[in-house]
């Protein structure tokens, strides 16, 4: 883990990437108490000392299904039920945290590439073991700034300095090409590309991050903040690859790229 101090930092954005919709603005003034932040999301290979300590079964192994993105899936597959509106997420059988992409993948080739397919229950069941906590909405934005203030990236302002990628994140014509510019097809390792000024790695792109808050404090019961962005953002379509960025999502919601890091209070 890493040390987040103790401070002041402008928190969402109002500026033209902004979703209004997703309750991003105002932007305003918040303060976080110093803690301790997970450098990395939790690895496959984390979560398997978990599982196999605890006997945990998360919720996609207990229903047996998740959505896989179709891009993964091989040629062959035979055809899955599809997410209306978004085609290119599949029900895949037998998809979980120990097979990212279905029945026919294992987590055992990507020991160090992020967890997926965990809900918000499931994330909080491995915090407990871990003797950690999801963060705070607040506390995760702070940690994912690095230090900077009102930049649009864990690193500053332009999405690719120099030309070089830094996140994973999907480039060229969403969903059907993806030059792979930045190596990466799916989910990287959870160290992979540059930490920011914090030491975290990843804070934006590969996998979505649960936080602990509601989405909306008038509707907690329904939906809780993940932060991020995935490996599928992409500017056509979903600019929230950026560390003010925000959506809510189903508590029982486990897909092939969310994923999670732990929080702990500093003493």
């Amino acid at each position: 883990m890493v040390a987040v101090p103790a401070g002041e930092f402008l928190m969402g954005s109002e500026d033209a990437l902004a979703y209004p919709a997703d309750g991003e603005g105002p932007v305003r003034t918040a303060y976080v108490d110093a803690f301790w932040m997970d450098a990395c999301t939790v690895s496959n290979a984390q979560f398997a000392c978990f599982a196999a300590e605890t006997g945990y079964r998360s919720s996609a192994e207990r229903i047996g299904w998740s959505f896989v993105f179709a891009g993964l899936l091989p040629d062959d597959f035979p055809p899955t039920r599809g997410v209306v509106g978004a085609p290119w997420w599949r029900q895949v059988e037998g998809a979980d945290w120990r097979h990212p992409d279905g029945p026919h993948s294992s987590w055992e080739n990507r020991a160090d590439h992020p967890v997926v397919h965990v809900d918000w229950h499931d994330a909080r069941a491995y915090c407990s073991w871990a003797g950690k906590r999801l963060p705070t909405e607040t506390e995760w934005e702070r940690a994912a700034r690095g230090g900077l203030h009102g930049k649009v990236f864990p690193w500053g302002d332009e999405l690719e300095p120099g030309g070089r990628p830094r996140m994973n994140v999907w480039q060229g014509d969403f969903p059907n090409r993806h030059p792979t510019a930045d190596g990466w097809y799916g989910t990287c390792p959870v160290n992979a590309f540059e930490p920011n000024g914090f030491g975290l790695y990843n804070a934006t792109g590969n996998v979505w991050e649960w936080c602990e808050d509601p989405f909306s404090p008038s509707r907690d019961d329904e939906q809780r903040v993940a932060k991020g962005g995935s490996y599928l953002c992409h500017a056509s379509y979903c600019r929230r690859y950026r560390v003010a960025a925000r959506q809510g999502l189903p508590p029982d919601s486990a897909t092939g790229n969310v994923g999670f890091r732990c929080a702990l209070d500093m003493a």
